[in-house]
This record gives structure tokens, C-alpha cells and sequence, in this order.
């Protein structure tokens, strides 16, 4: 048996030190322009401490990222996706890439609502950040249900993803008729008690206002859009889609423009404040959302290729704002001036 060399063990040590920094992503420095300029924002009476909320599915439930950083640095946390039971999700494959993006077929893998609040939420209570529980079910009263349970729990707002396929509607997704967005957005408001409700739109559809415009009218806190583009890729060899589901959902930088395009339509047509998301990585994406109209922006798909996707967006956001003579980043919302 070899003797133990203490030197060797050290070197070893330093040289895995130093190939762990040599391949880490590299850690934003705070900004110094954050200081002099009011960061806060408010979201449908919730306020934040800045505008960058991590988007549902991209994020987990925090625990990861937050190896990389004090999670309390981010305005809120959109948790992973939730059902009323358990979901194992979809066969693989269920990612693949695309020219400035991912299409993701996952399928709502998620442990069910009750397992998030018993072992994920008092985790994220840990920290100093608004925590958004984001729903998805197959009936109105499952959306009920749900929003009962998290408002119980006492999560800070509840996003109901619409974009799911409605099982009393022969398969319909709720969020591509008003009628149905209506329905559920009535559902969630009924069941949710005092904590808001955000209904997030789907972008597969002809008319995105006329459902924003349905949501406002059935009594919704806020609205969140884009949600990911329907999509799909072929191997020409093998001649079958990539993704075993045939379709996934397109999001990454390629849809910054379809998102920024319909932030400014609902902002136009409802007077409800709007979480925009879809392509932001950089603090001049997300001005671009909010300058059309969005009260805060959400990061996703940015956080697969850097952790610290998030926090570069917040200090970029801060440096515009202040290069441009703002006192509040907020100053930015709405600010677009159409030709």
C-alpha cells in the first residue's frame, strides 16, 4: 500500500479547486450602479425588491442555484410547475436544442402540490423573496383546489398557467378560447383568498388580448406572457421529431421579439400589470419588456447556460437605468414610443 503523501493530497486539492473555477460561470459583481437607483418594483400589490423573477420550470424549486448564490438577491421565484398529484412527465427525449433557443417537451414532472408545500416551501421561506406558486390542472376544479391549499400556505401569488389541455373540452388548452380562460380565471380568484392571482397567456393563439382581455374580466391580479412557442425538430436521417412527444415548447432568445411584440398588445387592450418573459438575458432584454408595458420580467431559459443569468439581468437593469437619469427602474415601465 502506497504511503500517504500529505503534499501530493494537498496539490490534488488545489488543482481541483482551480479546475472548479476555471469552468464555473462567472459571478456577476454587484452593481454599483444599484445604490442610486430604486430598484423595487410592485406586482399586483406584491412588491419586490427588484424586478427579476425566475421563471416556472427553469428554476426548480431553488434548491440548486442556490449552491450559486443567496436566493434573497432575486426579486420572487416562480416555482416549478405544480399539478394536484404527482407527475413523472413525459418519455425522454424531451430537450433539444435549436438555433438561439430550446424546444422542452418535459411534461410537468413535478412532485404534486401537497409535497411542495410540506418539503419546498419552508425551504424557500428561508429566504427574503416573494415565492409565486405556479398551477397547471385538467379542470376548473382542480385550479380551485390548488389555489385553496397554496393560499393556505401562504405563498405570495399564485400564477395559473393556462396552457395546459383542458380533459372537459376534448383536449382544448384553456388559455385558446376567453370563455375558458374566463372560467378558470374565476375558479383560481374564488379559492385563492387575498393572495393575487396571475394568469399566464399562451402565445399559440390568433388574438392574445381578447384572452388577456377575458382574464381581466373574470377578476385576474396580473398577467404573465409569453409562455413557450409550439415548436418541433426533425432528424432528416432517422426521419422521426428529436423530441419523443413529436411538439415542444420553443423558448430561449429567439422568442424575445413575439414576447416584446405582445407584452405592448395586452398592455394596450387590459389595465392589469404584466410579468413579461420569454428570451430575456441581458439587462437590455428585459428594459426592451418592460418598456412595452411589463411591471417586472422573468429569466428561464438564460439560467440553463449561466446560474447567474438572473443577477447580470438585475445589474444591467440598474446601469441602464441609471445611464438613462432614472430615479426607479420602474420609470421604465411603459415607456415605448411607437412611431
Amino acid at each position: 500500500m502506497p504511503e500517504f503523501d500529505p503534499e501530493l493530497e494537498k496539490a490534488l486539492a488545489q488543482l481541483e479547486k482551480d479546475l472548479a473555477n476555471l469552468f464555473a460561470p462567472e459571478q456577476p459583481e454587484n452593481s454599483p450602479a444599484a445604490p442610486a437607483v430604486d430598484m423595487s418594483v410592485n406586482l399586483a400589490g406584491m412588491t419586490m425588491k427588484n424586478p427579476v423573477v425566475v421563471a416556472s420550470g427553469t428554476f426548480g424549486f431553488g434548491r440548486e442555484y442556490g449552491e450559486f448564490y443567496d436566493l434573497s438577491e432575486l426579486g420572487g421565484i416562480c416555482a416549478k410547475g405544480l399539478t394536484l398529484h404527482r407527475r413523472e412527465g413525459n418519455p425522454a427525449p424531451r430537450i433539444a436544442e435549436t438555433p438561439m433557443g430550446i424546444l422542452n417537451s418535459v411534461g410537468l414532472q413535478n412532485p404534486g402540490v401537497d409535497a411542495f408545500i410540506a418539503e419546498e416551501l419552508p425551504f424557500l421561506r428561508q429566504y427574503d423573496v416573494k415565492v409565486i406558486a405556479n398551477i397547471s390542472g385538467n379542470t376548473p376544479e382542480e385550479y380551485g383546489i390548488m389555489c385553496e391549499k397554496l393560499a393556505g400556505a401562504g405563498v405570495d401569488m399564485i400564477e395559473v398557467n393556462i396552457s395546459c389541455p383542458n380533459v372537459k373540452a376534448g383536449g382544448l388548452a384553456y388559455g385558446t378560447r376567453p370563455e375558458l380562460a374566463a372560467e378558470v380565471t374565476r375558479m383560481a380568484k374564488s379559492h385563492a383568498g387575498a393572495v393575487p392571482v396571475m394568469v399566464k397567456l399562451s402565445p399559440n393563439v390568433t388574438d392574445i388580448t381578447e384572452i388577456a382581455k377575458a382574464a381581466e374580466g373574470a377578476g385576474a391580479d396580473a398577467l404573465s406572457l409569453i409562455n413557450t412557442i409550439r415548436g418541433m425538430r426533425i432528424d432528416v436521417n432517422t426521419r422521426r421529431p428529436i423530441l419523443k412527444m413529436n411538439t415542444g415548447g420553443l423558448s430561449g432568445p429567439a422568442v424575445l421579439p413575439v414576447a416584446v411584440r405582445m407584452v405592448w398588445e395586452v398592455a394596450n387592450a387590459v389595465k392589469l400589470p404584466i410579468l413579461g418573459m420569454g428570451g430575456v438575458s441581458s439587462g437590455e432584454d428585459a428594459a426592451q419588456l418592460m418598456l412595452a408595458g411589463a411591471a417586472a420580467v422573468a429569466v428561464g431559459t438564460a439560467c440553463f447556460a449561466d446560474p447567474f443569468a438572473p443577477l447580470k439581468v438585475r445589474n444591467g437593469l440598474a446601469e441602464l437605468a441609471v445611464e438613462q437619469g432614472l430615479s426607479a427602474v420602474s420609470q421604465l415601465t411603459g415607456g415605448v414610443k411607437p412611431w
